[in-house]
């Protein structure tokens, strides 16, 4: 019964690494901004304005409360922020990011690490 019960596991343990290699080709990717593939497929949020900035980066804008704040939308989460006094165009903060609209231009700070600029809405020149 023991001869029996090791070449069971013999096979189990030579089968395994058959079966798990199978599992390294499968690349599942449901988040649509991030990750490999992302730029094959462009998701913009329903009623948000789309800003292309240097480097590549990208986040979306919507405008709450009839402009009183706005709902940032970054490649890997999302962010509410509050209009804060600006003497030109729109400055949005929730005490960490802070976004500046001004016209079709955008600059986005969040904390000492990330950085967006040379932001500009999709579409305008």
């Amino acid at each position: 019964m023991g001869n029996r019960f090791i070449r069971a596991a013999l096979w189990a343990s030579a089968g395994l690494p058959l079966l798990l290699s199978g599992c390294g080709s499968v690349n599942v990717n449901l988040w649509p901004f991030g990750g490999e593939g992302a730029q094959d497929r462009p998701m913009k949020p329903p009623n948000s304005t789309e800003y292309q900035c240097n480097g590549g980066k990208r986040f979306y804008v919507r405008s709450l409360d009839n402009g009183a704040a706005a709902w940032l939308i970054y490649p890997d989460r999302q962010v509410r922020l509050d209009k804060v006094s600006s003497t030109s165009g729109a400055r949005y903060s929730n005490g960490i990011a802070m976004l500046e609209i001004n016209g079709n231009e955008a600059t986005l700070a969040d904390g000492p690490a990330i950085s967006y600029t040379g932001c500009k809405a999709a579409g305008s020149k």
